[in-house]
């Protein structure tokens, strides 16, 4: 009895599980409702319409134990979604409850892989997507900007390190990237090396601020997987970085995860990039699929797999749109100063400076400074609110155009996006030690810090008479009333008679005067990566082939910066009139001809050498060949 017990049971599982009168489409929203016998009913049948009986009360005692059961496999599928999926997916092919482990491993990897497929966004979502990005008239020029560039390293040796470019306008999500890459490349070679993804949520946390690190300029050792594992780090940290450490969305494209086994992942790519033209917002939701990930191993394995679509001419738009739906739409918008402008600028396709401080400190606010600027009446601009990994410089602050903080200017690690009028590179050193200041650059940063923070002006260099005096509070500087006065007398303090100031008071005083002149110079070696494909003029023995012109290739340039000592101005002038006054009254001697010896290189000018001096004032750079190109 036990025995036709414990199968009457089995049964009544069975029965439990299926549901033939509930249509299959409906599986695919919700999971059915299952299929309730009729206790009564099923027992007069069973009992040829007899009266219920011992039996059929020990039946129905079973079908209610069954449903009871069955209640507890609906909250576990509610638990686990895989788990859910595949009995789903078992309900629709109408397979048993009862599997065998071969069968429901099969299941499982089956819907591991269908959850690669990511979802579908809404036409609500892309077009909220579209407009943002490109606005309501953009050009078909920009579009095919935008959809035709990969994220791809340079096949040159010298350069291997580098992403090229071979489009104009997806320039600042390259730059920004490739200093990701070159943080993993030149300070964490031992993430590099590793097989298997082992990422923290901050990288640069792990670093001593003392310690001093020298990286290899040996690029063409680099190996593919090395460099593969340096871009999929970079790629996964920039995205839960726009995620706040929370998620990483990842954009793909549809149909490159379930092609034939007999098809390679580029044949899959290819054919899915046939006559694909991206032009509305239609077409980015016919295409597009995402998926979210809250582990960082998962996206990292995700970055992995789909390597090859980003390498493909979909890349860089496809990661830019993984960066915007990691922040969230909305919070995008939030973040900027004017969400109704693009954030792909007309008429050339440049990427904002909204896209590069996204990907550079997970928010896409419009401006470089530090903190929020109050504009009063509850206005107020937003700029970069802490510290960054790598950092950003721009020839504009040298055309005072604009202002870039502390933040963007001393990142963790000494590697920078460069920006110019219509273009991005990358600037880095090898060394750490390039950005470790002395006692005396340490007051400086010190005293520009407290006078910036009263600074309402947008970086203009002038603050007010209530601004001065917290100034030299929080300073602990203590000028004598006369000087107070004179610079108080116009009703506003300019940076430059204050800090002329500074430099004239004792350093006892809370000043930076120094009798002995000997203010730490500093010599250190920079270099700077421009991934657009420029011809090379070095006389490289790779340069040409068979006297054909020059090869096109991004281009790799080693500075020497030298940073004199902090002369006050009346100072600095006096020295250079006594050395020209001194070489004039020894010309023709032997005396001029030591001193042509003993004089430093002359400094060699290019627009680079200008966002240079906006991080250390008055450097000095030389290079050999042609000069470093930031457009």
């Amino acid at each position: 009895m036990a025995d036709q017990d414990e199968d009457d049971l089995r049964m009544a599982l069975r029965l439990s599980m299926q549901n033939p009168s509930t249509p299959e489409p409906k599986l695919q929203n919700s999971p059915p409702e299952p299929k309730r016998s009729k206790p009564r009913d099923a027992a007069a049948v069973a009992g040829g319409g007899a009266s219920v009986s011992p039996d059929d009360s020990r039946r129905l005692q079973r079908e209610l134990m069954a449903a009871a059961a069955e209640k507890r496999m609906q909250a576990a599928k509610i638990a686990s979604p895989s788990k859910s999926a595949t009995s789903s997916a078992t309900a629709v092919t109408g397979s048993s409850a009862v599997k065998t482990a071969d069968s429901a491993m099969k299941e499982k990897d089956g819907s591991l892989k269908e959850c690669h497929l990511g979802r579908e966004l809404s036409m609500e979502e892309a077009n909220q997507l579209f407009s943002m990005v490109f606005g309501a008239g953009v050009s078909k020029g920009i579009l095919a900007q935008w959809s035709n560039q990969g994220i791809r390293f340079s096949s040159d040796p010298e350069t291997s390190m580098g992403l090229v470019q071979h489009e104009g306008g997806p320039c600042g999500v390259l730059a920004t990237i490739q200093a990701f890459v070159l943080k993993y490349i030149l300070f964490f070679p031992h993430e590099v090396g590793k097989a298997g993804p082992s990422m923290h949520q901050n990288p640069g946390s792990g670093r001593l601020s003392k310690t001093r690190y020298v990286a290899s300029n040996n690029f063409s050792r680099l190996t593919e997987d090395g460099r593969a594992r340096a871009l999929v780090k970079s790629m996964s940290e920039i995205l839960f970085l726009c995620g706040s450490g929370d998620r990483a969305v990842i954009a793909t494209l549809n149909n490159t995860d379930n092609g034939k086994e007999s098809s390679s992942k580029d044949e899959i790519i290819a054919k899915a990039l046939e006559s694909l033209s991206i032009e509305s917002a239609s077409d980015l939701q016919k295409v597009l699929r995402v998926d979210t990930f809250t582990n960082e191993a998962s996206a990292l394995q995700r970055l992995k797999e789909t390597i090859p679509i980003f390498q493909s001419r979909m890349g860089a738009l496809l990661f830019l749109i993984s960066a915007l739906l990691s922040r969230g739409l909305d919070n995008v918008q939030s973040d900027r100063d004017d969400p109704s402008l693009p954030l792909v600028t007309a008429p050339f396709g440049h990427a904002s400076q909204e896209i590069v401080n996204l990907l550079l400190c997970g928010q896409a606010v419009a401006n470089v400074f530090d903190g929020r600027m109050d504009l009063g009446g509850g206005m107020f601009l937003k700029g970069i609110s802490s510290g960054v990994e790598v950092g950003f410089l721009t020839l504009l602050e040298s055309l005072n155009f604009c202002k870039v903080g502390h933040h963007l200017k001393t990142p963790e690690w000494p590697i920078w996006v460069i920006g110019s009028e219509s273009h991005y590179t990358v600037l880095f050193a090898l060394d750490t030690s390039v950005q470790d200041e002395n006692e005396l650059e340490q007051r400086e940063s010190e005293i520009r810090k407290a006078f910036d923070a009263q600074d309402q002006s947008g970086g203009g260099g002038f603050i007010s008479v209530e601004g001065f005096q917290q100034v030299l509070q929080d300073a602990s500087i203590r000028l004598p009333t006369e000087k107070v006065d004179l610079l108080c007398s116009t009703g506003f303090i300019v940076w430059s008679e204050f800090w002329q100031a500074v430099l004239d008071l004792d350093k006892s005083l809370g000043g930076l005067k120094d009798s002995s002149g000997s203010m730490g110079k500093k010599v250190f070696d920079l270099y700077h990566f421009n991934g657009i494909a420029k011809s090379d003029l070095n006389g490289s023995s790779n340069a040409s082939v068979g006297g054909e012109a020059p090869v096109q290739r991004p281009r790799l340039t080693k500075l020497k910066v030298s940073v004199p000592p902090r002369w006050t101005p009346e100072e600095f002038m006096t020295d250079v009139a006594m050395s020209s006054a001194s070489a004039s009254a020894s010309s023709g001697s032997g005396e001029s001809k030591d001193m042509e010896v003993n004089k430093p290189e002359p400094c060699q000018h290019a627009p680079l050498v200008d966002c240079v001096r906006t991080r250390w004032a008055r450097a000095s750079c030389n290079w050999a060949g042609d000069p470093p190109s930031i457009v």
